[in-house]
C-alpha cells in the first residue's frame, strides 16, 4: 500500500484552511508555540498535519483557562499521542461543561425564584456568586511561589499530570467527606489511609521541593473568606486530626 504524501501549506493557505489568521500563525511563530521546522526554497514556513494538531491542542488548551506562555510550557514536555492527546481533552472539556452546567443552573434557579415570589433570594444569589468564584482564574494563588517555582510547577504539570491530579483530589475530596459524613474517626485505619492518600498527592505537587511546600501551606493558612476553598472545614479539620 502507497503511503500518503502528505502536502503542505504556507502560512496563509494553513491560516485559510485551519480557520485561523495569519497573524496568529505569526504570532505563534514569535513566540515559539507553533514553529514548523520545513520551509520552501524561498524560507518560507510550511504546515502541515503535525502543525494543525498542535494548534488544535493550543485552541482546546487556551479555552478551557491556560495562558500562552501555560501552553508553551505544558507543550514543551514529550509530546502526546494523537489518540490521549484527544482523550485528555475531551476530559477537560467535560469538567469545564460540568462547571458551566453548574452555573447556569444557579442562574436559573435564582431567576425561578424571582419569577415565583418577586424577590430576591439571598441563598440563590449566594450559590450564584460561588459558582462564578470557583470559575475564576486565581491569579492571586500565583503570588506565593517565587518565578523559578512556578516554572518547575509548570515543567511538571502536563495537561496529562494536571487532569489526574483534579480527578484523584476531587475523588479523595469525596472519601474524605463521606467518611466524616459516617462518622469515620481521623484515627482509626480508614482515617490514616485517607491521609497518606492526601500527603501523597501534596508530595506530588511539590516535587519534595521544601520552598514549594512551605509556600502551599502559608497559602492556605491566608486563604480569603470571600473564596470558597476545593473542600468544605469538616474536611480540613478530618484531615488535620488525622496527621496530628
Amino acid at each position: 500500500m502507497n503511503k500518503r504524501t502528505e502536502r503542505r501549506y504556507v502560512a496563509h493557505e494553513f491560516a485559510e484552511r485551519a480557520g485561523v489568521t495569519v497573524r496568529t500563525l505569526h504570532h505563534y511563530d514569535r513566540i515559539g508555540l507553533l514553529r514548523p521546522e520545513r520551509r520552501t526554497e524561498s524560507g518560507y514556513r510550511l504546515y502541515g498535519d503535525a502543525e494543525l494538531t498542535r494548534l488544535q491542542q493550543i485552541a482546546t488548551l487556551k479555552f478551557v483557562g491556560f495562558s500562552l506562555s501555560e501552553i508553551r510550557a505544558l507543550l514543551a514536555q514529550s509530546p502526546l499521542e494523537i489518540s490521549a492527546a484527544f482523550r485528555l481533552q475531551h476530559q477537560i472539556l467535560a469538567e469545564q461543561r460540568e462547571r458551566l452546567t453548574r452555573a447556569e443552573e444557579a442562574i436559573a434557579h435564582a431567576e425561578s425564584v424571582l419569577a415565583t415570589t418577586g424577590a430576591l433570594d439571598w441563598d440563590a444569589i449566594r450559590n450564584i456568586i460561588e459558582v462564578m468564584q470557583m470559575q475564576e482564574n486565581w491569579d492571586w494563588v500565583k503570588s506565593y511561589y517565587t518565578p523559578e517555582q512556578r516554572e518547575e510547577l509548570a515543567q511538571r504539570g502536563t495537561p496529562e499530570v494536571l487532569a489526574k491530579g483534579q480527578r484523584d483530589w476531587a475523588e479523595l475530596i469525596r472519601d474524605v467527606a463521606a467518611a466524616v459524613e459516617a462518622g469515620t474517626t481521623p484515627k482509626s485505619a480508614e482515617g490514616q489511609a485517607l491521609a497518606t492518600r492526601w500527603s501523597a498527592l501534596i508530595a506530588a505537587f511539590t516535587g519534595g521541593n521544601p520552598g514549594i511546600a512551605a509556600n502551599l501551606k502559608r497559602l492556605y493558612a491566608d486563604w480569603p473568606a470571600s473564596t470558597p476553598k476545593p473542600y468544605s472545614d469538616d474536611v480540613e479539620r478530618f484531615i488535620k486530626e488525622a496527621n496530628a
